[in-house]
C-alpha cells in the first residue's frame, strides 16, 4: 500500500521498499507481473485469476473461495504469517511496471506543521484555491474527468486527496506553490478525516464563521456505499455544494436528492472546464 510509506516508524524496516501497482481495480493484471506472494486485508478484492491464485492469501474481514485464510491472532499471540514469508523466499522478483517517486504524507499532523506557510500563501494570492479530490477509484473511462481536472486546475490551486482517487492524478507533474506540493496526499479513505480537520483548523486560523467561507471546493469520486460515511461526516460539518460522480451512488433515491439539493446543494460532477470556473468562483 503506497500509504504505509508515509508513516514514519515505518521507516525503520528497510524491506519496505517501495510500491507495486496503481488502483484495486487494476489487481488483475499486476498481480500476476508481481510474482510474489499477495497478503488481501481489505475488501477490494476481485474474482482471482488462475495466473495467481497460489500466491494470494486473505486475512482480517476479507476471504474468498479457495484461498488460504491467515487466522486472527490468538489472545497474547501474533498472527503466523509464515506460509506468507516462506512463498515470499521461493518466488521470483517482481517484473517491474515503472518507477519514480511519489511525495506524500500530509495528513493533518504534518500539514499543521506547515500551517503558517499555507495560511501566508492563502493570504498573499499564491494559492488561490483548495480542491478536496478524495474518494474512490474505478475502471470507468468517465474516471479521467479527475485526471482532466488536475491536469487543468490553475497553477495556483492545490488538490487535497485521500483514498484511492489519488491514483487519476498522483503522477502528473503539477510542481508546488512555494516549496507546496500542489497535490497533498493524506492517505488512505480513512484519513479523509485529516482534510477535514485541515479545513477546519483554516477555517479557525482566518476567524471565518462558516466552512463554506474557506478558498475550498470538494470535487468527490464516488464508487461504493460504504463511502458514504465519508460523505455524511462532511454534511454533518455543514459543507455545502459537493460534487460527485462520476457516477452517483444507489441510495440517492429522488427524495433523498431533494433533501440533498435543497439543504446542501450536492450536484454531479459535469463538464471538465465549466466545473473548474465554478470551483474558481466558489460555486
Amino acid at each position: 500500500m503506497l500509504p504505509a510509506h508515509y508513516y514514519p516508524a515505518l521507516k525503520k524496516h528497510q524491506h519496505l521498499v517501495g510500491n507495486y501497482g496503481n488502483a484495486w481495480w487494476a489487481q488483475q493484471k499486476e498481480f500476476a507481473s508481481f510474482n510474489g506472494p499477495i497478503l488481501l486485508t481489505t475488501n477490494c478484492l476481485v474474482p482471482v485469476r488462475d495466473s495467481y491464485k497460489d500466491r494470494i492469501f486473505t486475512t482480517g474481514r476479507v476471504s474468498y473461495p479457495g484461498v488460504p485464510h491467515i487466522a486472527d491472532r490468538a489472545e497474547g499471540a501474533q498472527k503466523d504469517f509464515s506460509q506468507v514469508i516462506e512463498l515470499a523466499r521461493s518466488c521470483p522478483p517482481p517484473t517491474e511496471i515503472e518507477s519514480g517517486s511519489i511525495v506524500g504524507g500530509f495528513a493533518h499532523n504534518q500539514v499543521l506543521a506547515l500551517a503558517d506557510k499555507v495560511v501566508d500563501a492563502v493570504k498573499t494570492g499564491a494559492i488561490k484555491r483548495f480542491v478536496v479530490m478524495a474518494g474512490c477509484d474505478g475502471r470507468q473511462k468517465a474516471r479521467s474527468y479527475f485526471t482532466d481536472v488536475a491536469s487543468a486546475l490553475p497553477d495556483d490551486t492545490v488538490i487535497l486527496t485521500a483514498g484511492c482517487a489519488k491514483y487519476r492524478y498522483n503522477k502528473l507533474d503539477l510542481g508546488d506553490i512555494g516549496g507546496i506540493p500542489r497535490v497533498l496526499d493524506a492517505g488512505q479513505c480513512n484519513d479523509s478525516y485529516s482534510l477535514a480537520v485541515i479545513a477546519l483548523k483554516l477555517k479557525e486560523v482566518f476567524g471565518l464563521d462558516d466552512i463554506n467561507e474557506l478558498p475550498i471546493s470538494f470535487d468527490i469520486a464516488w464508487y461504493e456505499q460504504k463511502a458514504v460515511t465519508v460523505l455524511l461526516a462532511l454534511l454533518h460539518l455543514g459543507v455545502k455544494g459537493i460534487r460527485l460522480g462520476p457516477t452517483l451512488p444507489a441510495f440517492l433515491s429522488p427524495h433523498v436528492v431533494k433533501v440533498l439539493v435543497e439543504n446542501f446543494d450536492i450536484k454531479p460532477t459535469g463538464e471538465v472546464r465549466s466545473d473548474i470556473e465554478a470551483m474558481m468562483a466558489g460555486e
